[in-house]
């Protein structure tokens, strides 16, 4: 488990599936943590050494293709596009990737698609998928507001009256939502 100070408290942060089956959480307070299971493994994170590792693996990456790029704090974006085929296609280069990774002990997910929005979706509320093209409204469509990347304060307001998955959205129409919640 990793734990970061939130305000006056250390908070859990992270944890592995061992921890979840334990039931903890994230958000959880060390010591409710410490207290339901005395003997657990705690780290304090470290921002600093984490963005360091990620850029050690998008370097890494460069294998796969020479654009890599980091996606927020946890994340590489690899743009395979004309890469695929050096590799056996699209299949075994994800599969090759997540290998990979997977025996240096990272616990990965992955998402192909021919957008990068669509990929990412894709990796974070699938795993592993691959969306062929012109899929990507199907892949989207059931998914949480959160899929669309879109500003926590804009997809709150869009739940709140009523539209709650990426389908909601792309079927209402565009002008009322731009006048209300903005051109993005």
């Amino acid at each position: 488990m990793i734990s970061h100070r939130d305000m006056n408290a250390q908070r859990i942060a992270a944890l592995d599936e061992r921890a979840e089956a334990l039931r903890l959480k994230r958000g959880m307070g060390i010591a409710d943590a410490r207290a339901m299971h005395p003997a657990i493994d705690i780290v304090e994170a470290d921002p600093e050494a984490d963005r360091r590792l990620l850029e050690g693996l998008a370097d890494w990456c460069d294998r796969y293709t020479p654009l890599v790029a980091i996606d927020g704090a946890d994340g590489l974006f690899l743009d395979v596009t004309g890469c695929t085929h050096l590799f056996g296609g699209e299949r075994a280069m994800q599969d090759e990737i997540l290998v990979r990774f997977l025996e240096q002990g990272f616990d990965v997910r992955a998402g192909l698609a021919a957008t990068p929005g669509a990929a990412w979706a894709a990796a974070h509320f699938h795993g592993d998928r691959i969306v062929a093209g012109g899929e990507e409204e199907t892949l989207l469509a059931p998914l949480p507001l959160a899929a669309l990347r879109i500003e926590p304060g804009t997809r709150a307001s869009l739940e709140s009256v009523g539209l709650r998955t990426a389908g909601a959205v792309m079927a209402a129409p565009r002008a009322p939502l731009a006048r209300r919640f903005g051109a993005g």
